[in-house]
């Protein structure tokens, strides 16, 4: 008897044929997202069965309600054809990777994980990749807050349409998250005039970042997405030392000169034992909408090349496209505005295996971070 079967024992009730074809369906197809396939992945948390209808649980650790994976299509149609089973059922459970504890923020304390969203140089797109990751992720079923953490040029109140809000304190006098979209949202936006210049000193700059942090009233989240200013500097260092952060995402351009700069922020977190969750190469390509021709405007496997010499994963490949910008500035991002397109189902997988990286890093916690100079 395969273990499948003995760990499920309804499904001695069916032909010891379709007991085998079932099993197969399951070992021999990977999920997408995390590379493995699904019985040794242990996604299969119960199968029911019971007059010809087969109840499949699964349990896996990033969100998909818009769009189950397509495989369980597959599966489906798979096994509906066996004689003895006249439905299948697909229960798809959501489990986070451990949380890591925000102990050093009481604010964060219902916050399971931090996900910085970091580039080496500004112009790549990642703010616009930010956004669209965390709504993402809500839209999926994920309780997600965005913290915009670019103090000298925030973009989320023009990137979530809250350029007039207006701050609402609690009766302790914490900052109340602007609601957007689903999303918790935090900017120092908020709280100066669009056409306000920050003059202000990288230390400065990081205490402004962690008092906003400390006095805003986060709700309970599975993920903080933060969207870091471009480089390598106080605000990156600051977080990182003061936040139990669960890992990084990188956005870059295929072009020489922002991969450069990528690669040094790769270095920064490898230095400051900060997991990379993987790497997006944004404006990847750029698709001619009359005859579908696909050009590399900057350049070809940039991307690529820097993850493999630095051996993290690639999330995923963004073109350069108007409808991406044009949702953006008018604040509604492409998630939001088209969910069903080819656009928002990549920055859903991007976000999706983002998330599912986490498991491999849920037992790290940070350490003392030494950046002397050796």
């Amino acid at each position: 008897m395969h273990p499948l079967v003995s760990l499920y024992p309804s499904l001695t009730e069916m032909s010891s044929l379709s007991q085998r074809c079932i099993i197969d369906c399951f070992t021999q197809r990977q999920d997408p997202i995390q590379n493995i396939n699904l019985y040794d992945g242990n996604c299969i948390q119960a199968l029911h069965y019971q007059d010809q209808n087969l109840k499949v649980v699964f349990e896996l650790p990033y969100p998909c309600q818009v769009e189950p994976p397509r495989l369980m299509t597959q599966i489906k149609d798979e096994i509906e054809q066996l004689s003895d089973v006249a439905e299948v059922l697909f229960d798809i459970q959501f489990k986070p990777p451990a949380s890591h504890q925000q102990q050093k923020i009481p604010s964060l304390r219902h916050v399971k994980h931090v996900i910085m969203v970091a580039s080496g140089k500004g112009g790549v797109g990642k703010s616009t990749t930010a956004v669209n990751i965390a709504l993402a992720l809500e839209q999926e079923g994920a309780k997600v807050g965005l913290l915009d953490a670019d103090i000298y040029g925030p973009s989320m109140p023009i990137l979530c349409q809250l350029v007039d809000h207006d701050i609402q304190v609690t009766p302790e006098n914490h900052m109340k998250p602007a609601m957007q979209y689903g999303l918790a949202v935090q900017s120092i936006g908020f709280l100066v005039k669009p056409e306000q210049a920050q003059i202000w000193r990288g230390p400065m700059a990081s205490q402004t970042l962690l008092q906003l942090i400390q006095e805003t009233s986060w709700p309970e989240l599975d993920y903080l997405i933060v969207d870091l200013p471009p480089g390598t500097g106080d605000i990156q260092l600051t977080l990182s030392q003061k936040l139990n952060l669960s890992g990084a995402i990188i956005v870059t351009t295929p072009q020489d000169l922002a991969t450069a700069d990528a690669e040094k922020g790769i270095v920064m977190f490898n230095r400051v034992h900060v997991p990379i969750l993987g790497l997006v190469e944004n404006m990847s390509y750029h698709r001619c909408t009359q005859c579908g021709h696909e050009e590399h405007i900057f350049g070809k496997e940039g991307g690529s090349s820097i993850a493999e010499r630095y051996d993290v994963p690639i999330l995923g490949y963004l073109p350069l496209h108007q409808s991406i910008r044009e949702s953006a500035d008018q604040g509604c991002p492409i998630v939001v505005k088209d969910v069903y397109s080819d656009l928002s189902r990549t920055y859903r997988e991007i976000a999706q295996k983002a998330v599912a990286h986490l498991t491999k890093h849920s037992d790290i916690t940070n350490v003392s971070i030494d950046l002397t100079e050796k």
